[in-house]
């Protein structure tokens, strides 16, 4: 097969795949929740396995845990958070007020004395940039809720989505197997580095990402509960949720957490610089001890490309784009460098045996 037929028949085979990702988003949900979770898992599957253990009692024993852990933190959690988003919600008019008087008068020290004078500007540029923001956001959470419309069935994330990951986890190696088989004899090797590395960057950041997320949330909600910040549980939450992304979940984080504790403590700017301090350890900590022990180095997936995935992937697809948008972002990067190492050893870049005037 030349090189042009390849290109026309891998090119149509990326169309037809995209076509019937959108085409079947809303159905598609627990089966792609399914495998991401088996993929996530299967790790853990093959480390007991070498402790002797049958793959199938493995699976089972996998399975079951995770879906006990996750039973029992929506037991313990959704109260509480649910009781935080109603009350964060009914306060939020509140505290936007509240800011917007201290801002409004110099006499409250060097918050009101820094933006007093620029307010009139700096209210009507942001109004407009937030009428903007709030048109963006809500066309991007109506597309999530619509492409995302199987999340409200219980049936099929509680009941499917476990029996699909077992199913996964007990065939893994199997299906691996197959699809390896597949692969032309001329290229095999050649294929098998490609996907080897973007196994390596899927699941140095998924999981490495993932433990770090966790390590953040737990700093966020005791910093900011010990401090007696209103709705620091939930805050924290977020803030570690969105930390995924890496600086975006500090920053929304700061920013919300620094809101609500000018609203409720100023004038004690204590507070502030206590929020501040969590924040500026835990990006600290997330980029100099977290992400290289975790994550690593050799991932490549820089934060905005990252970004522009899950906002795209999001948009487009609904909540299925954004479990498959890391991997997706993590193949293509693999094989835009593969294809930028073949281009630089080739001789079109060299020049060797080009004609020289």
């Amino acid at each position: 097969m030349t090189l042009r037929r390849q290109l026309i028949f891998w090119s149509l085979a990326l169309f037809v795949f995209i076509a019937l990702l959108w085409l079947l988003n809303e159905v598609l949900l627990p089966f792609v929740a399914a495998m991401v979770l088996a993929y996530l898992l299967d790790p853990l599957v093959k480390r007991i396995q070498r402790m002797g253990v049958n793959r199938a009692l493995a699976s089972v024993a996998i399975v079951s845990v995770f879906i006990v852990a996750l039973v029992l933190a929506g037991i313990l959690l959704a109260p509480i958070l649910s009781d935080q988003i109603s009350g964060l919600l009914d306060r939020i008019p509140g505290y936007v007020e509240r800011i917007r008087q201290l801002m409004a008068d110099p006499n409250q020290g060097w918050l009101g004395k820094f933006v007093g004078e620029k307010l009139p500007a700096a209210q009507k540029s942001l109004g407009g940039a937030a009428s903007t923001a709030a048109g963006w956001a809500g066309a991007f959470l109506a597309s999530l809720w619509s492409g995302g419309k199987a999340l409200v069935s219980v049936l099929s994330l509680l009941v499917i989505t476990p029996i699909v990951t077992f199913y996964l986890l007990l065939d893994w190696d199997k299906m691996v197997n197959a699809v390896d088989n597949w692969l032309p004899r001329h290229h095999r090797a050649t294929i098998r580095g490609v996907m080897n590395e973007m196994d390596l960057a899927i699941a140095g950041f998924v999981r490495g990402q993932a433990l770090c997320c966790v390590i953040l949330g737990v700093m966020y909600c005791v910093g900011l509960i010990a401090l007696g910040l209103n709705f620091g549980l939930l805050i924290g939450i977020v803030a570690a949720v969105l930390s995924f992304i890496p600086y975006v979940g500090t920053i929304v984080g700061l920013i919300l957490a620094g809101g609500v504790a000018i609203a409720q403590f100023w004038p004690d700017w204590t507070p502030l610089v206590i929020v501040l301090a969590v924040f500026g350890v835990g990006q600290f900590l997330e980029g100099n001890v977290l992400q290289p022990y975790f994550v690593g180095k050799t991932v490549g997936l820089p934060p905005v490309w990252l970004m522009f995935s899950l906002l795209a992937f999001g948009y487009l697809f609904g909540f299925v784009g954004l479990l498959i948008a890391v991997p997706v972002a993590a193949a293509i990067g693999v094989m835009t460098r593969f294809l930028l190492r073949q281009y630089l050893a080739s001789p079109f870049y060299t020049g060797d045996g080009a004609q020289r005037p």
